[in-house]
């Protein structure tokens, strides 16, 4: 039983309440260790180090910075098979995915945000007999940075780096049910000799350890990345502050395919997008808007692949899709599946938990599932499920696949397959979501703003969005 502590100006606190909560294994569905649920006490002492971190930090010129984040992603980098091993078994995702993707691109973010404390630079305008306009960028101060539990070192990392490398000091807030890499990363700190208060990494649930981030008043700057519910909730309280904000929020992703596509490409790539992490990617496309004149040729072909994916042991290097995350999530799964029954929808394949044997008998898993003969405007198309399931419907033509893909209160991300050029172009433009896939999906170049729009979210990270984000501007006008 692994105890998990907060990491509080440079070292390991125990939480003075002694109130501590259960960490699973999502592979067997038994506790394996606890964290702390930590209180507006310890998320206080994490504040206050932060601020007295900030004057020293913030004034470090862009190489020092630099050099500081590269020997966080040296660090993971030196421990890379622990990271991978703990992100699989905190998350239940394969170990292959975590150690092909996740714990690759948490090196990355830190190396791209180290380069981009040197090279972030701030614009000018010259007004011919005038003088001269530009713009400083200095950062904000203490920020919180709160992350969710599908890519838990991914997404911890990808808000933390920017923030770091535009000067500030953080306060983060992992997933209470993912917190293992989050809390490896401080050990990789400490090894380190990472400058004390400029990353406090604290752990406890949203409802008290959030909340009381969310509402500290030294707080500047909130960037969260978890559900749309929570998002609101985060809103009301931090817009009477007037806190800056950056919200990564829910997606009911359109996946659109006409019927001049490259076949073979799309149907393995559309597999991969519909069930990558056991579906549990914000990017995912869960809807798919199939041409009518290739419907029948695509739904056997795909029901045929997708009923040879292989659910088992997440350690297992030919394991497909392993455990979703947690018990109470296996169940809203299954909840939405007989919604879907319900609402007249057919189960093509899946739609029913996975029992392993022995010691993996009672982990979280599920059947890839695959359901025709709904409507856009049922609730299974309507909410965010989160999980290995996704629907299929037909459209005649672009307009009718524009409108259907439209059709939700969400806007993240959506794919389109065409060879058609032209059409390429119109339907980017007309998709409503913050990304947009063309022949591709998951393609991403870490210069480019991501986010979405609609109830997916506010503002962009990515580039120097993000440190722009982390950033206030100031105007300075020099007259001569």
């Amino acid at each position: 039983m692994e105890r998990i502590e907060n990491f509080i100006d440079g070292e390991f606190v125990s939480l003075a309440s002694g109130e501590y909560i259960a960490n699973f294994d999502p592979s067997c569905g038994r506790q394996y260790g606890e964290i702390p649920d930590s209180d507006a006490t310890a998320v206080e002492a994490a504040v206050q180090a932060a601020e007295r971190a900030f004057p020293v930090w913030s004034s470090l010129r862009g190489p020092e910075r630099f050099a500081h984040l590269m020997n966080l992603a040296k660090g993971i980098e030196r421990r890379m098979d622990k990271f991978v091993r703990a992100e699989s078994k905190d998350n239940g995702k394969p170990i292959t995915l975590a150690r092909m993707v996740d714990i690759p691109r948490a090196i990355q973010n830190f190396e791209f945000y180290a380069s981009a404390a040197v090279h972030f630079s701030s614009e000018s305008n010259f007004t011919e007999g005038l003088g001269i306009n530009y713009t400083l960028r200095r950062p904000l101060g203490v920020v919180a940075c709160i992350s969710p539990w599908n890519l838990p070192l991914y997404l911890f990392t990808w808000k933390i780096a920017p923030a770091l490398a535009a000067g500030n000091t953080i306060v983060a807030k992992p997933s209470e049910i993912t917190p293992m890499t989050a809390y490896m990363l401080a050990q990789v700190a400490k090894e380190v000799n990472f400058p004390k208060g400029v990353l406090n990494i604290i752990h406890g649930t949203g409802a008290r350890t959030g909340d009381a981030l969310t509402r500290h008043k030294s707080v500047k700057a909130i960037s969260f990345t978890g559900g749309t519910e929570t998002g609101k909730r985060i809103i009301e309280v931090a817009g009477t502050q007037f806190k800056k904000l950056s919200l990564e929020l829910g997606g009911k992703n359109p996946n659109l395919i006409f019927a001049d596509c490259d076949f073979d490409k799309m149907l393995s790539t559309t597999v991969r997008s519909s069930f990558a992490n056991q579906g549990q990617i914000c990017l995912c496309g869960s809807r798919i808007l199939v041409e009518e004149s290739i419907y029948e040729k695509f739904k056997e072909a795909f029901v045929a692949k997708v009923s040879k994916m292989k659910v088992g042991d997440p350690s297992a290097e030919d394991t497909k899709l392993g455990a979703v995350v947690s018990q109470a999530h296996l169940e809203k799964i299954l909840n939405y599946i007989s919604l879907a029954k319900a609402e007249g929808g057919r189960v093509l394949c899946g739609g029913e938990r996975v029992k392993l044997e022995g010691e993996l008998a009672e982990g979280y898993y599920i059947q890839p599932t695959v359901i025709e003969g709904l409507n856009q405007l049922c609730r299974t198309n309507q909410e965010e499920i989160f999980g290995p399931v996704v629907t299929l419907d037909t459209f005649k033509t672009e307009d009718e696949a524009l409108a259907k893909a439209n059709a939700t209160n969400y806007g993240l991300a959506s794919t389109v397959w065409t060879e058609n050029l032209s059409r390429a172009h119109r339907v980017a433009e007309k998709v409503e979501a913050g990304i947009v896939w063309v022949n591709c999906w998951l393609q991403r170049d870490l210069r480019t703003p991501f986010g979405g729009v609609k109830n997916s979210g506010m503002g962009r990270e990515g580039g120097f969005e993000a440190m722009q984000f982390f950033t206030e501007p100031k105007n300075v006008c020099i007259s001569y």
